[in-house]
């Protein structure tokens, strides 16, 4: 059977339900991806109008399963239009990896959102003048032309993609390829002039979105960064784009605080931005017109888990890092929203396992952070030594408080003694609690049921220049040699009594490299485990002499 009468087939069968819209739907994509281009306009038009009348019927899931499979061989650009314009989730698919030639990929721009635009400047393998095309629409997307046949709003049919770059449109005007090239032309004649003297970076910068939350105007950062993100869609997988607070607060058109935003650029551009946004209204009509915000980078306090200065962007633990936080941060931005009834009054229900969603969040975020601080700990040195002088004995005393919840849940008792005093240490208070708390996380997750973890806090002499913490193995690691301990994969008993995340060996060396970093160490000796912290109570006794002497 020829593709023209498989074609004629499907469409006299008219789909009487949800299953025969699916099977209609994959049969006409995959006819389309594998011959169109040796079919008829006829079939073509009739094809593409039968797919734009089924989409709405078909799930989104088995759109996405379809762009998934069609894209590492499509080669048919007026499907490939199709897909383009779904929603952002399945055009996303589709042009990550859909492979078009040059003409295609030029016929195909005009027809495509400022959203499926910004999927495929984030590709590396187009052709030069593809990119230079996207340049061009990125700066100015609002001036060009649109398809009559694109809404924005609605999936409607798209027709067939004429290869001809001199055909005109209905009304006489020269065609949107005419357009492009002239637009491309003007662009090229540009790259020969003296480049202008780059500004210096920004912390800051205003920008603008219209009524569908596609953003059209920014000042303060390079154009293209930022022209044509949405924030009225929460970006996934690391994508540019905003979370989930923007987006919830752009259906109710209510202000939006602090809300994330991820760019792609230049160094100076690139990353993570917080904005602040407020909706305007015609002040004649009260039409809603879009937001006006301001961005700013990230204070500290914002982002503990702020990257290095120096990374490298090929390291593959980094990268899926960067995976791992979009989603969820948008996860628990959703649950803050709903915690916080931004969409209207939510049950008492559903509220407390938004606050769950957020609070387990936060666990996986404190995961990631070690992660990052293990993996950057490869390349470079993670903290300086610092001046600063905190207490250790109390910072120990907040952190049994903290595991109070987990002893009870694994059946483990905690005892740590103070042996001397005081407990003073040249070290940053963020950087204890994470080493202290890690270690002694981890040695009771492999701590038995009804166990005693037995531990001091030590300062044998005000001379000494390193206060010692010092935890008694527990039974299941007690022959175990510090080789084993320090393997990643080693575990006392094949799978650690209650499941921990992350493996012994992988906390015990993160709580090394940040020792080391700060001039300490870890010791793994036959009966404890001993951390090593900088002491800062000589230098607070010789203060003291001196203040005496005085």
């Amino acid at each position: 059977m020829t593709a023209d009468s498989m074609i004629a087939t499907i469409l006299r069968q008219a789909p009487a339900d949800r299953r025969a819209s699916i099977t209609a739907w994959r049969q006409l994509s995959d006819i389309l991806a594998q011959r169109g281009n040796q079919l008829g306009d006829d079939d073509i038009r009739r094809s593409l109008h039968a797919l734009a009348v089924l989409r709405p019927r078909v799930p989104e899931s088995v759109r996405r399963d379809c762009a998934r499979a069609l894209a590492p061989h499509g080669r048919f650009a007026p499907l490939v239009a199709l897909y383009a314009n779904d929603v952002p989730a399945v055009s996303a698919i589709m042009l990550r990896e859909v492979r078009l030639s040059e003409a295609d990929w030029l016929a195909l721009l005009p027809a495509t959102s400022a959203m499926a635009r910004s999927v495929l400047a984030g590709r590396r393998d187009l052709p030069e003048s593809v990119t230079r095309a996207l340049a061009s629409l990125g700066s100015a997307s609002v001036a060009l032309p649109q398809p009559a046949s694109v809404a924005v709003e609605e999936p409607v049919p798209v027709p067939p993609i004429a290869p001809a770059a001199d055909e005109s449109v209905a009304d006489g005007g020269p065609s949107q390829i005419s357009e492009l090239v002239r637009r491309i032309d003007k662009y090229q004649s540009t790259r020969g002039q003296p480049a202008a003297t780059p500004r210096p970076p920004r912390a800051a910068f205003l920008f603008e979105t219209g009524p569908d939350g596609v953003i059209h105007w920014v000042d303060g950062v390079t154009r293209g960064a930022v022209i044509g993100l949405s924030i009225a869609e929460a970006a996934f997988g690391g994508e540019p784009g905003t979370d989930g607070v923007a987006a919830g607060a752009f259906r109710q058109r209510a202000e939006i605080i602090n809300a994330r935003m991820l760019l792609e650029g230049t160094p100076a551009e690139a990353g993570e931005w917080r904005f602040s946004a407020l909706p305007w209204f015609d002040p004649a009509t009260g039409q809603f017109r879009g937001y006006r915000a301001s961005a700013r980078r990230p204070h500290r306090n914002e982002t503990p888990y702020s990257p290095a200065a120096a990374e490298d962007s090929g390291d593959s633990i980094r990268q899926l890092i960067h995976e791992l936080r979009s989603p969820l941060n948008a996860i628990s931005g959703f649950a803050q929203i709903i915690s916080g009834q931004m969409f209207g009054p939510v049950s008492h229900g559903y509220r407390a396992m938004a606050d769950a969603i957020v609070a387990d969040a936060a666990s996986v975020q404190s995961i990631i952070d070690d992660l990052e601080t293990a993996a950057r700990s490869e390349a470079v040195p993670l903290v300086q030594p610092v001046e600063e002088v905190v207490d250790i004995g109390a910072i120990v005393t907040q952190i049994e408080r903290d595991l109070a919840a987990l002893l009870a849940d694994q059946r483990v008792d905690l005892s740590i003694s103070r042996v001397g005093g005081p407990f003073l240490g040249l070290v940053g208070d963020a950087n204890v609690r994470r080493m202290v708390g890690r270690l002694l996380t981890a040695l009771v997750d492999v701590s038995e049921p009804g166990a005693i973890l037995v531990g001091q806090l030590v300062t044998e002499s005000r001379h000494d220049d390193m206060l010692q913490l010092r935890v008694v193995r527990p039974a299941a690691i007690r022959f175990a040699t510090a080789a084993d301990l320090l393997d990643p994969g080693f575990s006392p008993e094949g799978e650690a009594p209650g499941a921990a995340v992350l493996s012994l060996g992988f906390s015990l060396r993160l709580v090394d490299s940040l020792a080391r970093a700060i001039g300490g160490r870890l010791d793994i000796g036959h009966n404890a485990l001993t951390l090593h912290l900088p002491s800062a109570n000589s230098k607070a006794e010789v203060e003291l002499e001196a203040q005496q002497g005085e």
